[in-house]
């Protein structure tokens, strides 16, 4: 992977003395470090900061390394008790954990609490990438991968313009019919879309929303894409285009739905090329 550079364990354990009023918890690796959300447990790794994390969210499936460790409960719905049994100096999470009552546990616990914001726009991929490196100790790391990152967005962004066509593509996130959430602009589902050389048909809304019945007809999707969890979760394509209004769109029509590894498709990490490519190997056929 990109960037992979051994962690200075020291250099963690100077960094987390220094932000709390106790000494942190040490294993033999130096500093113990619970990451919540894929994202950022991937770029842990990525960095090379694998052997200090001694427990990780149910979002995090990649490396097979982090997706075996301890887990305590999905980033959105945590509870301290779990955290705090693996006795970590530092919780990592996205700016998605919560809820924040479980947070504010942590800091009164002495535990070390860094949230980091998920990408809404190009620059601030990289911009995650060092900051987690900064978080971990790894600042030297950080900044070369952000660096390569950088250099692979410039890339993306000029595959992307020079596209002789920019088909109009639905972004949905579902779990089951209950949820189901189309990605409107500032969001990362967004920005997804513009790399990979995609109109977003939802971009008339702002974040993720519910998907109604008037929206999808009003996007006029001619592709709808969804993670393949989503997918399996809706019963394939057959229950994706029965969903009301989505079934009255140029995607159900020809039947063109788009799926994609979750932590792949919605991480925008060290593997953001090989996600938008997977996206585009499908879409432009």
């Amino acid at each position: 992977m990109i960037g992979r550079r051994s962690l200075l364990i020291g250099a963690i354990a100077a960094a987390s003395s220094a932000a709390c009023d106790r000494k942190a918890p040490e294993s033999k690796q130096g500093l113990r470090v619970a990451v919540a959300g894929g994202p950022i447990t991937e770029i842990v790794f990525a960095l090379g900061g694998g052997e200090a994390v001694v427990g990780t969210d149910t979002s995090s499936t990649f490396p097979a390394t982090a997706a075996a460790l301890p887990k305590f409960g999905y980033q959105r719905q945590l509870a301290a008790e779990g955290i705090l049994s693996l006795t970590p100096g530092l919780f990592l999470a996205s700016d998605e954990a919560g809820p924040p009552e479980v947070l504010e546990h942590l800091r009164q616990a002495g535990v070390r609490v860094e949230t980091i914001s998920t990408p809404k726009e190009k620059a601030a991929i990289a911009k995650r990438v060092a900051a987690v490196g900064a978080a971990i100790g790894a600042t030297e790391a950080g900044a070369r991968l952000a660096s390569e990152l950088d250099a692979a967005i410039v890339g993306l962004t000029k595959r992307a313009e020079a596209r002789p066509s920019r088909p109009r593509v639905l972004f949905l996130y579902a779990r089951g019919q209950g949820t189901m959430m189309v990605g409107g602009r500032d969001t990362s589902a967004d920005l997804i879309l513009e790399l990979a050389g995609c109109t977003n048909a939802a971009a008339e809304l702002s974040g993720f929303v519910p998907l109604t019945p008037e929206a999808a007809v009003g996007s006029k999707a001619e592709i709808v894409l969804v993670p393949e969890k989503g997918l399996a979760s809706l019963g394939g394509k057959s229950g994706l285009f029965a969903t009301p209004g989505l079934a009255e769109t140029p995607a159900a029509k020809s039947g063109r739905a788009v799926a994609v590894d979750d932590l792949l498709l919605l991480g925008l990490g060290p593997r953001v090329a090989d996600a938008i490519d997977a996206v585009t190997a499908q879409v432009f056929v």
